[in-house]
């Protein structure tokens, strides 16, 4: 096999990595421009790809940007989920951890995921909004759960209100801390964000 044909060989991808990669491209991307400033066709330069190849996966740049938001919110839950039976005061130092380890591995992808409320197409808004209620639930039911905190949700109807100022409040503080250069570890944000959360329920 002549080496040009190798190395083509060697790149193809099967759907499904080819499917991520052109996400991780998009979520550059978008991560660095607003949405109406990115252009499918440079995605396909980037990726290697023919625009009709992109065009395949996702029909439209608005279906392109949605999954890109899907993706980032079905990594932050993942990677948030409560674990049955443990306290919520044990889980949250570990669930913090877990989601500012997200933001600084995926920092193109969480950038992105939190400049889809001001795209100005209403569909892609409406995924990134039912994401943030994702979150908001995975949160409450977490706290319902807890022998603690299950009383303090279940008779103060502010709780969801309070929970979803304080995923406004997290996301504020990782977009700062992310343009810090380093100016707060990880702990201390870890830290200043599980505050302020068992600040709302206290």
């Amino acid at each position: 096999m002549p080496a040009n044909e190798g190395e083509r060989a060697r790149r193809r991808l099967s759907t499904e990595e080819r499917r991520e990669q052109l996400l991780s491209v998009g979520a550059k991307l978008f991560s660095e421009s607003a949405y109406d400033d990115v252009w499918v066709e440079r995605v396909a330069e980037i990726a290697g790809v023919s625009r009709g190849l992109l065009y395949h996966y996702f029909p439209t740049k608005r279906e392109f940007f949605a999954a890109v938001v899907e993706r980032e919110s079905e990594r932050m839950l993942r990677m948030t989920a409560a674990v049955p039976g443990v306290p919520v005061r044990e889980q949250l130092t570990a669930g913090l951890d877990a989601y500012l380890g997200y933001v600084e591995t995926h920092a193109h992808g969480f950038r992105a995921f939190h400049r889809a409320d001001a795209a100005g197409d209403p569909a892609v808004r409406r995924v990134y909004r039912r994401a943030l209620a994702a979150q908001e639930r995975q949160i409450l039911a977490a706290f319902a759960a807890d022998p603690e905190f299950g009383p303090v949700v279940e008779s103060a109807p502010e709780v969801r209100l309070a929970v979803r100022g304080w995923l406004a409040f997290t996301t504020a503080v990782c977009l700062e801390w992310l343009g810090g250069e380093g100016e707060l570890g990880r702990e201390r944000v870890r830290d200043l964000c599980a505050r302020a959360l068992l600040g709302v329920l206290a």
